[in-house]
């Protein structure tokens, strides 16, 4: 009959405990380990991504830029020709145009308007630069705005004039100076109706200025 060891017991399942804490931490070992190798590796391949993410969307938008600017139709001194609703002409004309296929408008380049108020008389403005849009018939044109009446030889100067080719009228709202046969004049508004036959003038602050004057009958 074999005696029962306590201790031996013991020994053993200490040993059982060892063994099983050694694999356990061979196995976290091996883990730490491969993550070690596998951690640069992704690293490079997550930087290698974005950098490659980042040239992709360079070269898309340049070509998304060339092909949107392949569509643009570009003119060297263009003349438009047209009517307003009383059946008095005009003419746009420019150094330069380039037309927006996405909206259908002209960027103008030194664009120059003549207004026919029938014989000689003609209003002309000239700008370095404007938008024409034909489907709106309207031109708004500046900055640095000359604007001249072959009849009466009034011309203002204002920073911007907003065109309705379908009316006629001419219109600005900031500031305008005014020199001519009758003298001088400085407005924060103006309204040229009728191809230049009438000029309203409005003010505010120290352009208090508010009046109407009709070049074409000197008053």
């Amino acid at each position: 009959m074999t005696d029962f060891d306590p201790g031996e017991d013991r020994k053993r399942a200490d040993e059982a405990r060892l063994a099983q804490q050694a694999g356990r931490w061979r196995s976290r070992s091996r883990r730490v380990h491969l993550y070690r190798r596998l951690l640069p590796i992704l690293i490079v391949v997550l930087a290698g991504g974005a950098l490659t993410w980042t040239v992709f969307r360079t070269v898309m938008s340049g070509v998304e830029r060339e092909a949107s600017q392949s569509k643009e139709i570009r003119l060297d001194n263009p003349m438009f020709h047209g009517q307003d609703a009383a059946g008095r002409s005009f003419i746009i004309g420019a150094q330069g145009a380039v037309r927006d296929p996405a909206t259908g408008r002209f960027r103008l380049n030194g664009p120059v308007l003549r207004l026919n108020l029938g014989g000689t008389k003609v209003t002309e403005m000239t700008a370095d630069a404007g938008i024409y849009n034909e489907q709106a018939r309207s031109v708004t044109i500046g900055p640095n705005v000359r604007i001249s009446d072959g009849g009466s030889g009034f011309t203002l100067t204002t920073p911007e004039a907003v065109v309705d080719t379908a009316s006629g009228v001419v219109t600005g709202d900031k500031g305008v100076q005014g020199r001519g046969p009758l003298g001088t004049i400085s407005a924060t508004s103006y309204a040229i109706y009728e191809q230049g036959q009438r000029v309203v003038f409005r003010g505010s602050g120290d352009n208090k200025v508010q009046g109407t004057i009709n070049p074409a009958s000197g008053e």
